[in-house]
């Protein structure tokens, strides 16, 4: 999967998300002062962000496979290096970093065990390494009243319900594939509340990810139809929304 769209799009569609999210995985990686810290599928920076108001731009890196999303984080965290990179060959040597982390990115990686292999190596030893996926499979994401009413007018789109570590265990087991020590799993749960159903559905048309290109790929009636039942379910706002991610983090 590539994200070769704006970096604003990708903030209106997942940033409201993944900024409190990215909060809480920083929190569990127990980032403390003089830690260095890499941030791995940084995308527009919303784990970055954190890691920086935690630690300063000098001691955090970043890497990310899609340009616009490299330029963004540069530009939004000057001081903080942010290289084109994926996950699976980073461009840093051994024992780079205290603690090394990826927010919402395993799942769309090439291999995730060689890229979280790639993090344990680049973590010194006893460092944590940790990452964070939506319950893609239990369908409580926060896309899920989408794809539920794309069902509706696709039945045969697989959706993202059997991409990697979207499962109960999964990111667990990855994470000891990868060869990290002391594997630990738990849920970390965050609510958004939109003001109102606009709000909600506008980002979902800009293309991004897999929801957004197959959004982008209905005929006009059927994206009326889909809009027509996700308005219905949901309302007209305001309303909350309960997203919940799977953790896990190891040490390298």
């Amino acid at each position: 999967m590539s994200f070769e769209v704006a970096a604003e799009a990708y903030d209106r569609f997942m940033g409201r998300y993944s900024r409190p999210l990215a909060g809480r995985l920083v929190d569990w990686l127990e980032a403390s002062d003089g830690h260095r810290a890499l941030d791995v599928g940084c995308g527009p920076g919303a784990f970055t962000g954190h890691l920086v108001d935690r630690l300063g731009a000098g001691h955090v890196s970043a890497v990310d496979p899609s340009p616009p999303f490299v330029e963004a984080c540069r530009s939004r965290f000057p001081g903080v290096d942010v290289r084109l990179a994926a996950a699976e060959a980073l461009p840093h040597d051994d024992d780079s970093f205290d603690l090394a982390g990826t927010c919402l990115v395993v799942h769309f990686m090439q291999d995730p065990v060689a890229g979280l292999a790639e993090m344990a190596r680049v973590t010194r030893p006893g460092g944590l390494v940790g990452a964070t996926v939506w319950d893609l499979r239990g369908r409580r994401e926060p896309m899920a009243p989408m794809w539920t009413a794309l069902e509706g007018v696709d039945p045969d789109h697989p959706g993202e319900r059997d991409l990697p570590g979207g499962a109960e265990g999964q990111l667990v087991e990855i994470l000891e594939r990868a060869g990290l020590h002391d594997v630990e799993g738990t849920e970390m749960a965050v609510t958004v509340t939109h003001p109102s159903f606009e709000e909600w559905w506008e980002p979902y048309l800009h293309g991004v990810g897999p929801v957004g290109e197959a959004v982008a790929a209905l005929d006009a009636v059927r994206r009326e139809q889909v809009r027509a039942t996700c308005r219905e379910r949901l309302g007209d706002g305001p309303f909350d929304l309960t997203a919940v991610a799977f953790a896990a983090r190891g040490r390298a």
